[in-house]
């Protein structure tokens, strides 16, 4: 059963100018972009910087409206749904947790103030903020203590547990570990893992990070400069990687000194990223790419299904 179905998305930022202020140009943060997630699954959601990647999970929860297209959450058209209705079964963890805690309050009451809001009284709310940071392995005298007390891993530990207090049902989880060291990091993941089965819940899971999302993901969505340019099952999608782009994604991943330059293609670190707002005419990642051809330059690719579940926008597989 799909929980969460996008279609045809579009997110374009105006850039104003003139004593008028009208649009002279836009940011094509999100370009046309369609998708399911199932109930259950772990869609992971992975690209460069400025892709598009946390906007799109910013539309899921209206905290940005798109310029055009659906999202439908268990067939209800999230336009139409009051967004404080929508936070309760959709939830997010963003990146950055120091910037997403307000400091001047414990985080006992930073996780249970949901609760608050919808009417549950104090003793009762507290309850449930200390059972639930046992869940997410934070000790219960934490409650009483603000958030520069606590260190980074423990700091998303307080932002997993901000967005489980209301027992949602899918939670974007935008980069999660980004500001992590890897040590805190594996153990942030394995939180997530424990938590999503015993609470069954449904993650997008965000990343930059191909390797981790390796480790997380059921199911995922390669983006590139606003649109998706493969979306595979996590083993297709290694074993048989389609699109060169996520072939150069896959061959960045760090590894041993011994292996360096085996990549079919070189390196994307030596390639410029295209302008959000001067998207390159035809296919997008047709001037980084090196297996590019004539018709890439002048038609863009659709997304198409070239196997079973394996989609993949190139003209490479007409």
């Amino acid at each position: 059963m799909s929980l969460l179905i996008i279609s045809h998305l579009q997110k374009h930022y105006p850039i104003k100018s003139g004593l008028l202020q009208r649009a002279a140009a836009y940011v094509h943060a999100i370009d046309d972009v369609s998708f399911k997630v199932s109930e259950g699954e772990t869609v992971g959601l992975v690209g460069e910087s400025g892709c598009g990647k946390s906007t799109l999970g910013r539309c899921i929860l209206r905290l940005v409206e798109p310029s055009s297209g659906k999202i439908l959450y268990k067939g209800a058209d999230t336009a139409e749904i009051d967004r404080r209705e929508l936070w309760r079964s959709i939830q997010m963890v963003f990146q950055d947790p120091m910037s997403s805690l307000n400091p001047r309050l414990t985080i006992g009451y930073i996780i249970g103030e949901p609760l608050l809001v919808r009417g549950m009284k104090g003793p009762e709310a507290k309850t449930k903020v200390m059972a639930l940071l046992g869940e997410v392995g934070l000790n219960p005298e934490h409650y009483g203590r603000y958030p520069h007390e606590f260190s980074g891993g423990q700091r998303q530990r307080i932002m997993v547990a901000r967005a489980l207090i209301t027992d949602p049902e899918f939670i974007v989880l935008d980069e999660p570990t980004s500001s992590l060291d890897v040590s805190v990091q594996a153990k942030t993941l394995n939180l997530l893992n424990a938590l999503k089965d015993r609470l069954n819940v449904t993650y997008l899971f965000i990343s930059h990070d191909l390797s981790v999302i390796k480790h997380m993901s059921d199911r995922i969505l390669v983006m590139y400069v606003g649109k998706l340019v493969e979306m595979a099952r996590k083993k297709d999608l290694f074993v048989d990687t389609l699109h060169p782009y996520t072939q150069l994604l896959i061959e960045s991943i760090p590894l041993p000194k011994s292996r360096i330059g085996e990549g079919r293609f070189g390196s994307l670190e030596a390639m410029e990223i295209p302008s959000n707002i001067n998207v390159p005419k035809g296919c997008r990642f047709q001037p980084r790419c090196p297996q590019a051809m004539e018709i890439c330059r002048s038609i863009e690719p659709d997304l198409n299904e070239v196997k079973p579940e394996h989609f993949v926008a190139c003209h490479l597989y007409k």
